[in-house]
C-alpha cells in the first residue's frame, strides 16, 4: 500500500478534512478537527500513526515489527505502522477505521450524527 493509497481512504471517511503539519512534514487527517491519522515518509517507507486502545496498541507492537509507538503522538494510543510492511491492507483499513470511530466519539452528539 502506498501513502496515496490510504489518503484515498482515509478522506472517503464522513467528514475527513486533510492538512499538512510543517513540523513533522506530515499529512494529518482530521474529523472536525480531531486528529484519526497521520501519514508521512518515515525511514523513507510509507506509514501512518493511528491511534487505538493502548491494549490493541501494545498487542500490534508485540505481533509485528512493521508497528511501533509514534514519535511524535502520546505512545500508549498511538502508533506508527510501516505501509509497506507484514500488516495486510485488510487490517490497515480496519485499523483507520477504528482510529476514526475513536475520533468521532470524542465529539458532542450532534455532530456525531451528522457523521455517521
Amino acid at each position: 500500500m502506498t501513502n496515496s493509497e490510504l489518503l484515498q481512504y482515509c478522506m472517503a471517511k464522513a467528514g475527513a478534512e486533510q492538512s499538512v503539519h510543517g513540523d513533522w512534514k506530515a499529512t494529518q487527517i482530521k474529523v472536525e478537527d480531531v486528529l484519526f491519522a497521520m501519514v508521512k515518509e518515515l525511514d523513507e517507507r510509507p506509514a501512518v500513526a493511528l491511534k487505538t486502545s493502548p491494549e490493541l496498541a501494545e498487542l500490534l507492537r508485540q505481533q509485528h515489527s512493521d508497528v511501533r509507538p509514534s514519535r511524535y503522538l502520546n505512545k500508549a494510543y498511538w502508533s506508527t505502522v510501516y505501509l509497506d510492511g507484514s500488516l495486510p491492507d485488510s487490517q490497515i483499513y480496519y485499523l483507520v477505521d477504528a482510529s476514526w470511530q475513536l475520533a468521532v466519539n470524542t465529539l458532542p452528539e450532534e455532530k456525531r450524527r451528522r457523521l455517521e
